[in-house]
């Protein structure tokens, strides 16, 4: 790839998830606080995500594979999404709030596979060439975290004020401004013949449904769906327990768990070759488990390096359980399945398994509700940190141990 395009693919990947991180970690805050949303509220937004996820492969594999430019369809989405994010700031209550977020999750929950594939079909190695654009996009998370705090949005005043409104505006225009940067991207035309058969099964991944035939990929697949439930409540009630309990400029402070995935994503091939699959898995799981508690008895006076501790965490709990995931799957699946076997595995966590959690992260959060926006939040963390580590017991016993060469 030459200067002009690296900028440009670079760019692409910063503010696709600088629009994503600019307003997802503060709706928690935003919506009991300004739209005096329930818990149950606030799972129905957040489970957009997973609603996004589970009708996005259908537009990828019947739509934009076979019929249109990646690069348009990026930035005719991305224009949808600015007009929808501008709805969002203007919406009084959340019946409105709500139809606004979920059409601006099916337009952007696409928008992650598009800009990978501008970035693949532009790389001669992705292996080696796509790790150094991706930085960007958790470059853009990050810094949409740091400007939502040093705007002063997420404090005490600017919640009480609803300047978190302010997020969703900044977004309307940084998306808009992706829209029309995207039709100046390198052209990206249909991957697949448009008389070529597609069918459910292949779009959804059921090849790879045979898979599961192997005793220790069930255990993993189950595993997978199943620490969904407490990633959930990571995504969904961190921002506002942090903004709850007083903790000042939540926004950035949570922008510590993206600098962390960067810098474990980095460690991540080390633990792999020296400690094997199984012990990395566990690992990671482990960490879901401290974190919980962590955030369960830290708080916003001296003990406020807990809940710092339990968001760098977020490196070990992602990079260690899902990126491992990847490698091992890809690995299962060979070179027929590999594709189908990844679109199930997605399918599986951030359609159906975060779906499930998000609900019971909202249900969780209710029964505790002590007062208007004042919850028991040490029984609300205690839940997903022994579910955590039930299911780490559980790949524990029943995970019978396999080498898995790392892949780049």
């Amino acid at each position: 790839m030459n200067f002009k395009t690296k900028f440009q693919l670079s760019l692409m990947m910063f503010l696709e998830f600088f629009i994503w991180g600019g307003w997802f970690v503060t709706m928690g805050i935003y919506l009991p606080n300004t739209l005096e949303a329930s818990g149950g509220d606030i799972a129905q937004a957040y489970s957009t995500q997973s609603w996004g996820a589970i009708i996005a492969p259908f537009f990828i594999g019947l739509i934009a594979d076979r019929f249109f430019n990646a690069e348009r369809i990026l930035g005719v989405l991305h224009l949808i999404g600015a007009f929808l994010m501008y709805q969002l700031a203007n919406a009084q209550d959340f019946s409105v709030f709500y139809p606004y977020v979920l059409g601006y999750m099916i337009a952007y929950m696409p928008t992650l596979a598009l800009v990978n594939s501008v970035s693949f079909n532009q790389m001669k190695d992705p292996a080696k060439e796509f790790s150094f654009v991706r930085v960007f996009g958790t470059i853009g998370w990050i810094i949409a975290g740091l400007t939502i705090s040093y705007l002063g949005w997420d404090s005490e005043q600017g919640v009480q004020e609803g300047l978190l409104k302010n997020t969703f505006l900044m977004v309307a225009i940084a998306s808009a401004a992706l829209g029309v940067f995207s039709f100046t991207l390198p052209k990206t035309p249909p991957q697949v013949d448009k008389g070529e058969k597609i069918s459910f099964g292949d779009i959804i991944g059921l090849d790879a449904l045979k898979l599961l035939k192997d005793r220790n990929f069930l255990i993993f697949f189950l595993a997978s769906v199943l620490i969904c439930i407490p990633l959930a409540f990571y995504y969904q009630h961190a921002g506002q327990f942090l903004g709850e309990i007083g903790v000042s400029n939540p926004a950035a402070k949570m922008s510590i768990g993206q600098i962390s995935e960067v810098l474990f994503m980095l460690l991540l091939p080390f633990f792999f070759k020296k400690f094997g699959f199984k012990k990395t898995i566990l690992f990671g799981m482990l960490a879901w488990f401290i974190r919980y508690l962590l955030f369960a008895y830290g708080d916003s006076g001296e003990l406020a390096f807990m809940l710092i501790l339990g968001i760098a965490l977020h490196g070990i709990c992602y990079d260690f359980f899902f990126v491992s995931g990847q490698i091992y799957t890809d690995t299962k699946a060979g070179e027929r399945y590999k594709s189908a076997a990844q679109g199930l595995i997605t399918l599986a966590t951030y359609g159906v398994g975060m779906l499930v959690g998000f609900w019971v992260a909202g249900k969780i959060t209710d029964t505790y509700l002590i007062s208007e926006n004042v919850h028991n939040w040490k029984n609300i963390w205690t839940f997903p940190a022994i579910f955590a580590l039930g299911v780490l017991v559980l790949f524990a016993l029943f995970f019978k141990n396999e080498k898995v060469a790392y892949k780049e």
